[in-house]
């Protein structure tokens, strides 16, 4: 019963923990920019006519991810089924496999499209 209660007390507490010191070590940062004079713009990118939009970015990798895992639950079942390879196997090994080729076709994909 304890438990419960204690796990999601704990991972919103890791939330709130990691949100606190993101914000004020970025809050110190700039305070110190600005003491010694130095202009804070430089923690902005200054968005080019030439730049992509980062939900057409997400949009690729997330796209190629999809398609990568689909792809693999096709391919595990090819492999339990013809090859006689344990479910149990297949569909892990394939999916974690073909996830990753897909993520990293899909930053080779963004790093081209960003060229």
């Amino acid at each position: 019963m304890a438990e419960a209660i204690i796990i999601p007390i704990s991972f919103f507490l890791a939330i709130f923990a990691v949100t606190y010191l993101y914000f004020t070590t970025r809050n110190k940062e700039r305070m110190a920019l600005i003491e010694k004079g130095v202009d804070a713009n430089i923690f902005f990118k200054a968005k080019g006519e030439d730049s992509i939009p980062r939900w057409k970015i997400i949009l690729i990798n997330f796209a190629v991810l999809l398609m990568s895992i689909g792809t693999a639950i096709f391919l595990a079942s090819i492999l339990s089924n013809n090859f006689n390879v344990e479910e149990e196997v297949a569909y892990p090994g394939t999916i974690f496999l073909m996830a990753g080729i897909g993520l990293l076709v899909g930053f080779t994909m963004t790093k081209r499209l960003e060229k």
